[in-house]
């Protein structure tokens, strides 16, 4: 499953990714690609493309991807869904300042494909509230399942913290931090039975987005016809 990025640009989709495995079900390894417009002495791609063709038939079937821009794309394929058959996993890094990625996971089984995960409809999905409380504590409120972490920021050292609360530890006035989108999504077996599941990173930011207090670690499976959430982890920074 390596990749490889190409050398020539223009205004030519050019192979920017590429994998074998057996994503239409027929025990025949197919050959999964992703195109793209290569911008000089960048790893900077538009107009990114999959496509697939099929190993016993040669027919090539092609997907529009909706976010199509963006550096270094990556494919993975691997059984997420339990039945036999690699999906691909499609990793674009959106080059902003918070790491934020771009990720989809297509089934193609019979030549069909059917998106199985969009990284817009999961950062809708997964919302967050982060406050800051009194005595040095940070409140962040995971809306989707409803649990609640606190993070002690008691060791962030007396310039950050003598800006923010009072003598007696108070807040000198109200603040909010905030979750950013997907930075990372993994696929880990977790069990050991030869099925994917997915580990998604975001990152816990304070004040601003250079302000990092740690991370949601979410870990999805696949159930019938989408992915859940499975277990959920608050990682902080030491």
């Amino acid at each position: 499953m390596n990749n490889y990025y190409t050398n020539t640009v223009g205004n030519r989709p050019m192979i920017v990714a590429h994998a074998n495995g057996d994503v239409t079900g027929d025990r025949i390894p197919d050959y999964v690609y992703l195109t793209g417009i290569k911008t000089a002495d960048s790893p900077f791609v538009q107009n990114i493309t999959l496509h697939v063709r099929d190993g016993r038939t040669g027919v090539i079937t092609s997907v529009a991807l909706k976010e199509n821009v963006g550096y270094n794309p990556a494919l993975f394929l691997g059984d997420f869904t339990g039945n036999g058959v690699d999906e691909i996993l499609i990793s674009i890094n959106t080059g902003g300042s918070g790491g934020i990625m771009n990720y989809y996971i297509y089934s193609y089984a019979g030549n069909k494909p059917v998106l199985l995960f969009d990284f817009e409809a999961y950062n809708n999905l997964y919302q967050y509230e982060v406050t800051y409380l009194d005595y040095y504590k940070v409140s962040v409120l995971s809306k989707l399942n409803d649990e609640k972490y606190i993070i002690d920021i008691s060791l962030r050292g007396m310039d950050y913290l003598n800006e923010i609360y009072d003598r007696n530890g108070k807040l000198k006035q109200p603040i909010s931090g905030f979750v950013n989108p997907l930075s990372g999504l993994y696929p880990v077996d977790f069990d050991g039975n030869g099925v994917y599941e997915l580990l998604a990173f975001q990152k816990i930011a304070g004040r601003y987005n250079a302000d990092s207090l740690g991370f949601i670690q979410n870990t999805l499976g696949w159930n019938r016809n989408n992915f859940q959430l499975q277990n959920q982890y608050l990682a902080i920074f030491g």
